[in-house]
């Protein structure tokens, strides 16, 4: 059996592969995945270009609001142990940073360490809400620079990407998103995340405005049009995210499916619509372990009378 998939690939490089890969001019799709067997699946199909943690997914299968609730902790281990099962570059969502700028820093180097690609961070004040729900309030201008600097300064690995994602569209309008992502720009973020932009002509808008790569979220029953990644990529936007999406589909299979069994008492009409045992064994490397414990646990008792 080989080592873990993520283990073959020097931290460093993937995280220079992946710079180099935002400014190729193709568009770099990030489905979210809720857990390691999820990216699994998505390094698997070879379709996508890497993999989102998102906050909203992760507290969601928590069984808890996105509002500031997940501590770091909780996050850094998912991320991780997703990071180490794909070959992908991994991007996962650090919310406010955890605390103060001091607690960021520590955020930073903890993401670092477990292998991920790069992270962002985001000016909605502490807790914080969804970023597609109503009543969000932000931090100043002056107070998100500092975050992004700390985080910035925090960093070992100048390869690690930091993004500075921005709220203010929905309470200070387009123009002082802008502003404020020009400030972020300023302060050292690599990229922008512009959330819960509305229309195509305020990604247009974005994108004439700011010259670092930006990435676009794709969410569900969010406030953005849901545009496809080509077009998005003909506005010049870098990377997209599909942050929850796995998560819904998922879950709304689960509870069809449950409703099933409950109305009939089997999940027999269910299975055609189940992953087989023999695809899970195949995704999962199952034949690999086996051969892998065969090739250690290979020594005879028999004449050991010790």
């Amino acid at each position: 059996m080989t080592a873990p998939t993520g283990a073959q690939l020097d931290f460093t490089q993937r995280r220079r592969d992946f710079r180099a890969a935002l400014a190729s001019g193709t568009i770099q799709k990030f489905p979210g995945a809720f857990s390691p067997l999820v990216a699994q699946l998505v390094e698997d199909l070879g379709l996508f270009e890497g993999v989102y943690v998102s906050g909203a997914a992760l507290s969601a299968d928590l069984g808890l609001p996105d509002i500031g609730l997940t501590t770091l902790t909780e996050v850094a281990t998912r991320s991780e142990q997703i990071a180490r099962m794909t070959k992908l570059p991994v991007l996962v969502d650090a919310d406010t940073g955890f605390g103060e700028p001091l607690n960021l820093a520590r955020t930073i180097q903890t993401f670092e360490a477990n292998g991920l690609a790069g992270c962002h961070i985001e000016d909605q004040v502490n807790p914080k809400r969804c970023g597609h729900l109503d009543g969000k309030a932000i931090v100043s201008t002056s107070d998100m620079v500092r975050r992004v600097r700390a985080a910035v300064d925090a960093r070992r690995d100048d390869q690690f990407l930091i993004m500075a994602r921005t709220d203010a569209k929905a309470s200070e309008g387009i123009e002082a998103a802008i502003e404020r992502a020009k400030a972020y720009v300023d302060a050292g973020a690599d990229a922008i995340f512009p959330e819960a932009l509305w229309t195509e002509a305020e990604f247009e808008q974005f994108r004439a405005a700011i010259d670092v790569p930006l990435l676009a979220n794709m969410t569900e029953f969010g406030k953005s049009e849901l545009f496809p990644a080509d077009r998005l990529q003909e506005l010049g936007y870098n990377m997209v995210i599909f942050p929850v999406t796995t998560l819904r589909i998922a879950m709304g299979a689960v509870e069809r499916g449950l409703r099933t069994i409950a109305a009939t008492g089997t999940a027999e009409s269910l299975v055609p619509e189940m992953q087989t045992r023999a695809r899970l064994y195949e995704l999962i490397q199952y034949d690999q372990y086996t051969l892998f414990d065969s090739s250690v646990f290979n020594f005879d008792l028999t004449n050991n009378h010790a």
